[in-house]
């Protein structure tokens, strides 16, 4: 397996485990969704919310956007202040969003080459160094996107747990091959 094969796995794994979160949320009332937690983003929803905007604006930094802010965050921060929340008003509408989303990121990463994984991706950063524009290896940016997945899942399905949910989602890329060897 090759470095570019080897990325575009873990994001067929993020992908698939956003998945897995999305429909164990689903059922959610709009009070379990939005319920404080001292863990994550502080709620599901806004920890939903967290999720795909760092999945946007690395997509938007990769593509070379070097100021890259989610539609609606004025302010560029990640979600978690209230613009980011209005910018998008429903479970359904934040669906719709990954889904496009996810289809950026597969033909970002179907035109990806060994060659361009060392070339490095500048942001200007929106978290512990704001306004400094950072560079980074487009490698470490990429598996940098899968590693936050994973951490936020577990806080997320730490909150599904808490929240009383018994069938919580299997986040694991061994199910996800094992699904796939038997589909």
């Amino acid at each position: 397996m090759t470095s570019v094969e080897l990325i575009t796995r873990l994001h067929e794994h993020r992908m698939w485990s956003n998945r897995q979160l999305l429909n164990a949320s689903e059922a959610l009332s709009e009070a379990q969704l939005r319920k404080v937690f001292k863990i994550g983003q502080g709620s599901v929803w806004k920890t939903l919310l967290h999720m795909l905007a760092a999945e946007y604006v690395w997509l938007e930094a990769l593509e070379g956007n070097e100021t890259p802010l989610m539609p609606g965050d004025r302010e560029g921060l990640l979600p978690g202040n209230q613009q980011a929340e209005e910018a998008i008003q429903s479970f359904n509408e934040l669906q719709l969003k990954w889904e496009d989303v996810d289809r950026r990121w597969n033909t970002y990463l179907s035109s990806l080459n060994e060659s361009n994984l060392d070339e490095f991706v500048y942001k200007v950063s929106t978290s512990s160094q704001k306004g400094n524009r950072l560079g980074t290896k487009r490698s470490d940016i990429l598996l940098h996107v899968c590693t936050h997945a994973q951490y936020t899942t577990a806080q997320l399905v730490n909150m599904l747990k808490q929240l009383g949910r018994t069938s919580l989602p299997d986040s694991m890329l061994i199910t996800m091959a094992r699904q796939e060897n038997r589909e």
